[in-house]
């Protein structure tokens, strides 16, 4: 099995926050194994990335704890979880993140140039092995049994520039980098006085975010055709990191964002505790005992 690992240096990033606006600075630091990601806040608040601490999806992930929060930490977390990355510790003198420029591959860039560094600790998996479907007809996400981590998206919209876009990828840390951590979020021209109405895209610009305009987009480019989709998929993989463990499935999903991507974490990790209840009166603690450590795949999540 494959070793937990964390950064071998620490190293920083400054920038503004995409819906605050404000100045941050953030700095990584190595973590010792089974630390996962943990944010210390500015007024030294601990704050693990994980699902349980999700405290708000609009626009963006928020973890927080004892009234303090920590935002749009979904970019960060692709980035960890495409890289493979299990352990580290995450400073901000601020509520928000940097939005960098609204993608993943600043981050990565960081925390290639931070170097990585295995741990005395096997990293663990989340097998699935029973279907889980979050949703409604319109919008939904199911995870089912797969022997890879694979996402499938199908992103429909009426807007011209985006209109219908499918994609799939197997999730290796090759594919992340190069087909995915490019991908930059993206929003509505129409939208944005609304949402800083709402305290959200005040430090929004055409640097840190795709800009869609009536009939175009009105950045210079677009990374990728279907850049849309692919930053769907980014964001998930993001969500996703805070199970703190390897997801094994197949992700299928249309129209879905942060709010169903956080519904689908805790789906897959209320369906883990389940098996962890379920596992002594299945069988004997002799039989379900592995060379790994690991409960058996025979029903469930492995590695719970």
């Amino acid at each position: 099995m494959n070793p937990q690992l964390t950064i071998r240096k620490q190293v920083s990033f400054t920038g503004i926050g995409l819906h605050s606006g404000e100045p941050v600075k953030m700095t990584l630091s190595p973590a010792a194994a089974d630390t996962g990601v943990l944010f210390r806040a500015a007024d030294g608040t601990f704050i693990s990335a994980s699902a349980e601490n999700v405290v708000d999806t609009r626009s963006a992930t928020t973890v927080g704890a004892f009234g303090v929060k920590v935002r749009s930490i979904e970019h960060l977390m692709a980035a960890l979880g495409g890289l493979g990355i299990d352990n580290v510790l995450v400073d901000t003198d601020a509520e928000e993140l940097p939005a960098a420029d609204g993608s993943a591959k600043p981050f990565v860039d960081l925390l290639e140039a931070a170097g990585r560094s295995s741990l005395p600790a096997p990293r663990q998996r989340l097998v699935v092995e029973e279907p889980l479907r979050v949703g409604d007809e319109h919008r939904w996400l199911e995870i089912v049994p797969s022997d890879e981590f694979r996402i499938s998206y199908t992103l429909d919209n009426s807007h011209p520039v985006i209109g219908r876009q499918v994609a799939s990828y197997a999730i290796s840390e090759d594919v992340f980098q190069s087909e995915l951590a490019p991908a930059r979020t993206y929003g509505f021209l129409r939208d944005v006085p609304l949402m800083r109405q709402h305290g959200l895209a005040r430090g929004g610009s055409l640097d840190n975010a795709i800009v869609v305009g009536k009939r175009i987009v009105l950045n210079d480019h677009l990374r990728f055709n279907d850049e849309f989709v692919r930053h769907k998929i980014l964001d998930l993989v993001g969500d996703l990191h805070t199970l703190g463990r390897a997801v094994v499935g197949h992700v299928t999903g249309r129209n879905a964002g942060h709010m169903l991507n956080h519904q689908l974490a805790l789906a897959i990790s209320k369906s883990c505790a389940a098996v962890r209840r379920r596992a002594p009166a299945r069988m004997p603690a002799a039989q379900f005992a592995r060379s790994d450590g690991l409960l058996p795949a025979s029903r469930g999540l492995a590695g719970c």
